[in-house]
């Protein structure tokens, strides 16, 4: 599996990747999280212009994607019911999807950051107990509750220190 910067010819595809991973929450009991609109064409084509945006490719086939943004977030300021682990600085994983069929694409990626910086954050519904285990199963921990910059929703926050 490769990794690479999302491009602008990639957006219909990464859109796909969002529709699969919408479907499975469904069908898996995560009605609340990505609603219809989000995410849309507006906002990958931003992460793309601000270089966050990545996609997982087998062969010429991408089937995953996600953002890894490194600086201060946001919605990551206030944290109920706990606590970061460290205040150094951290990179944070956002819209992490696969198209379902791709074995490793959250290790791919999780790998991939960690490679770029040693203090991961990331964030999901409660409802998103496939992510849960993914996070957990690679190291992150639950750190408390944070609301969504989108539409202001609990999230469960979680973070991963690789070193020191």
């Amino acid at each position: 599996m490769e990794i690479r910067k999302t491009t602008l010819q990639d957006v219909d595809a990464v859109l796909d990747i969002f529709a699969a991973a919408k479907r499975y929450m469904r069908e898996n009991g995560n009605t609340a999280q990505w609603g219809d609109d989000y995410p849309d064409r507006g906002i990958v084509a931003h992460d793309i212009k601000r270089g966050v945006s990545y996609v997982l490719t087998e062969g010429s086939q991408i089937v995953g994607t996600f953002a890894l943004i490194i600086g201060e977030d946001e919605s990551y300021r206030v944290i109920e019911d706990g606590a970061w682990r460290s205040g150094k600085p951290y990179g944070t994983i956002h819209r992490l999807a696969s198209n379902g069929k791709a074995r490793g694409v959250s290790k791919a990626c999780f790998d991939f950051c960690t490679a770029k910086i040693d203090y991961l954050r990331a964030d999901t519904h409660a409802d998103n107990r496939p992510m849960q285990q993914l996070l957990e199963a690679y190291g992150f921990q639950k750190c408390g509750i944070i609301h969504g910059a989108v539409d202001g929703g609990e999230r469960i926050a979680y973070d991963c220190i690789i070193r020191g």
